[in-house]
């Protein structure tokens, strides 16, 4: 691990904000806290960072990256939703939730799923991470931080620097995070499914 940056969960420091960012952009990859859990993240595209994410975390092919987006007009930037989905989701954005959408062409193929070329997006409820992706004015390509064997994403920074610190670029501690994972819904035909139970409130998805 090169770096390691505390920063306050509810006024971020923008000196250390902009120095992560930097980071991303040469190719970095880092851990950061979110509102549900701790999550990899790195830049939009970056191939190389993609497979540190795959090597770290065991996940094959199928694996569905996330885009972590500042707000909804930039989650449409990406996904293809008609008026109803558009409702139900911004109803519950930002929150701890992860919408599988059809993916638009801004979407880099690799990170589509390769059958159903799909995109996971969410909005999350952080400040820290709401101020990376201001200052990065695009979203962060991520993954909850749930390592293998684990059923639940890591929660503290310093487990994280004893675990893989090595194999990141910077750890940004932001303190303790929620202790689940972000609830996964997934748009088939314009029909929500539940894919994973978590910390949202699953019940307006449910059909």
């Amino acid at each position: 691990m090169s770096q390691f940056f505390q920063i306050h969960p509810e006024n971020p420091q923008k000196r250390l904000i902009q120095q992560a960012c930097e980071i991303i952009r040469k190719g970095g990859l880092i851990a950061y806290p979110t509102d549900t859990g701790y999550a990899l993240g790195c830049q939009l595209g970056d191939k190389a960072a993609m497979e540190r994410i795959h090597r770290i975390r065991q996940l094959d092919a199928d694996h569905n990256f996330t885009l972590v987006c500042r707000d909804f007009s930039e989650l449409s930037t990406y996904a293809k939703v008609n008026n109803a989905v558009f409702r139900l989701i911004k109803a519950h954005t930002p929150g701890p939730y992860t919408f599988i959408l059809p993916a638009t062409k801004e979407v880099p193929r690799r990170l589509q799923h390769a059958k159903r070329k799909t995109i996971g997006l969410r909005i999350p409820e952080h400040a820290i991470a709401l101020a990376l992706l201001e200052e990065l004015n695009e979203p962060l390509m991520s993954s909850t931080l749930i390592m293998p064997g684990d059923d639940l994403p890591m929660t503290e920074a310093d487990d994280i620097i004893d675990r893989i610190g090595k194999q990141l670029d910077l750890v940004i501690d932001g303190g303790a995070c929620g202790a689940e994972p972000t609830t996964v819904v997934e748009f088939i035909d314009d029909i929500p499914e539940v894919v994973r139970y978590g910390m949202g409130d699953a019940s307006a998805f449910e059909v």
